[in-house]
């Protein structure tokens, strides 16, 4: 059979395109089966509650997003602030009036902020975000993705997805 193949083109090229789409359609149908077997599970165990119309998984005590920045800004670093002001006022108000969310423009140059400055390891205009577990731990993450994100509408989608993935604990 082998040989056969070998031999003549017009059958090799057929069963070769067979193998192909098969192989195709097994990867793809495995792809599908993996992603589900990760995602199901992770959304599906009960370690979420509900808040407002958000998801919280219950290892998560709060985050804090932090817009650090100099007394001298600019246009750039006050889009980023003003974007990232808005999307948590309009997504996450109820997580904002229970504490469970924080948001706060710091200035980096005054003294009062130095514990904060220090504690997150900001030099510059940065916007930072906090994730306390409630275990105890504490995680911190610059987001430098927003300041390539100026348009208000993208800007306040991905920040929303992003504040929804450290709410899940991701």
């Amino acid at each position: 059979m082998f040989l056969r193949l070998w031999t003549n083109p017009k059958i090799r090229f057929q069963n070769k395109m067979v193998i192909n789409k098969k192989l195709i359609y097994s990867i793809g149908i495995g792809l599908f089966i993996l992603l589900l077997a990760i995602f199901i599970p992770r959304y599906m165990n009960g370690n979420l509650t509900d808040s407002g119309n958000n998801k919280i998984s219950s290892d998560i005590e709060k985050v804090e997003i932090y817009h650090f920045h100099a007394t001298s800004q600019c246009v750039t670093c006050k889009t980023v602030g003003f974007n990232a002001e808005a999307t948590v006022n309009t997504y996450f108000a109820n997580e904002l009036k229970s504490g469970k969310l924080v948001f706060a423009h710091i200035n980096i140059d005054l003294p009062e902020n130095k514990a904060i400055v220090e504690k997150y390891g900001v030099t510059g205009s940065a916007l930072m975000i906090g994730v306390y577990g409630k275990d105890g731990s504490f995680v911190k993450q610059e987001d430098t993705n927003v300041w390539y994100k100026m348009d208000k509408t993208n800007s306040m989608d991905y920040l929303k997805e992003v504040i929804e993935q450290k709410f899940l604990g991701v």
